[in-house]
């Protein structure tokens, strides 16, 4: 029997390797002849650099670069297999930086994620895999191109500055300093939605608010964004604006796009080809994946989703067994997406904080994965 592990982290609780390293033993102790195949697990967004660095022998670099306050701060990227940098942006320009009484779109930048950007590639990365979700910006890319190079000037000949705030300024875009190892370097973005760049649908609209946006900042950062867009591609010839995922992270999707030939991919996607799960599941028997909570939110596309459609794709007849810490009632919902049934690991009535910790997650998973595996191994 061959079992392919596969699953996210169980936040607050269990890391997607610690997750994993469990169930192997589980596994092992019910039939120690199971050939069990461990991958990490993450959607792009918090924990993907810890889950891939980890899982694949990658190593974690640490950083000092510009917040989104434009402070100096503690940041960090991974690096795996083949000098590929795993970075989030959320380390460096995440909305988790900033104290709620601080939170404005027009006061806060993106430069930090250029500033690691250029460390890992000057430490010879070519190859990024770059989780964008959880900003604290909307400022359409500007600080982080201008620490990559590229200069965006007033009508006076002035530089602007580097917040989002200072997209208004911009009248002259000059690409003739991009550092030239970008030219080398290939952007894989993990983008998991599909709002253009501006509109009733744009990045200022849907998500300037829970940045800090009033309406009237909403309104005039729509307009600025709108006019930055139709400079770009007057003054260059480059466009974007409308391509799915122009607006994730407050207009980086459509940075990475028009201005280093990013490719923006669903996070979970991404992470499942760098992992190279897919050969060892054309040849497995189970799959094991899951998530601290299963809801109906799994259900529209989150990682399990996205281990179980893998898996049903490159082998039809492959079981896709789903663990989780809670099931919401609309949890039922992933069966009609890949996963044949999922089982919750609490096994008594238990406060939260009991659930979450280390040592009473890691017996609830243990001695779950083994009570199901002691049952198909009978049959």
């Amino acid at each position: 029997m061959k079992v392919v592990v596969a699953i996210d982290s169980f936040k607050g609780s269990l890391s997607s390797i610690d997750a994993g390293k469990i169930t192997a033993s589980a596994l092992r102790d019910v039939d120690k002849n199971i050939d069990v195949k461990v991958f990490p697990l993450a959607d792009g967004g918090e924990g993907t650099v810890d889950a891939l660095t980890s899982g694949l022998d990658g190593k974690i670099i640490s950083a000092e670069v510009t917040g989104p306050l434009g402070d100096k701060i503690k940041s960090r990227y991974g690096i795996i297999a083949n000098n590929t940098a795993v970075i989030e942006m959320a380390d460096a320009a995440g909305i988790t930086l900033i104290p709620a009484e601080k939170r404005n779109p027009l006061n806060t930048t993106t430069y930090g994620l250029g500033e690691l950007i250029l460390q890992a590639a000057n430490s010879g990365c070519r190859e990024f895999i770059i989780g964008i979700g959880g900003s604290a910006t909307n400022d359409c890319g500007l600080g982080m191109l201008t620490a990559l190079g590229v200069k965006f000037l007033r009508a006076d000949g002035s530089l602007v500055g580097i917040y989002g705030g200072d997209l208004k300024d911009v009248a002259t875009v000059d690409v003739s300093n991009l550092n030239p190892i970008l030219r080398e370097c290939k952007f894989r973005i993990a983008c998991d939605v599909t709002n253009p760049l501006y509109g009733e649908k744009g990045c200022s609209a849907v998500y300037g608010p829970q940045k800090g946006a009033t309406p009237e900042i909403v309104r005039a950062m729509d307009g600025w964004i709108k006019n930055f867009a139709a400079t770009v591609e007057n003054q260059l010839g480059l466009t974007g604006a409308e391509i799915a995922g122009a607006g994730a992270a407050g207009g980086l999707g459509y940075a990475f796009h028009t201005f280093l030939g990013g490719t923006l991919e669903p996070g979970i996607d991404l992470v499942l080809d760098a992992v190279k799960i897919e050969r060892e599941l054309k040849t497995a028997d189970f799959v094991i994946t899951g998530e601290g909570r299963l809801d109906f939110q799994t259900a529209m596309g989150k990682a399990p989703i996205g281990v179980a459609k893998l898996a049903k794709k490159n082998n039809p007849a492959i079981k896709v067994i789903a663990v989780c810490g809670a099931a919401t009632p609309e949890a039922v919902e992933v069966n009609q997406h890949g996963i044949d049934a999922y089982f919750p690991i609490l096994h008594t009535v238990t406060t939260l904080e009991d659930a979450l910790k280390f040592e009473n997650a890691k017996l609830n998973l243990y001695q779950t994965v083994t009570q199901i595996f002691r049952l198909v191994s009978s049959q």
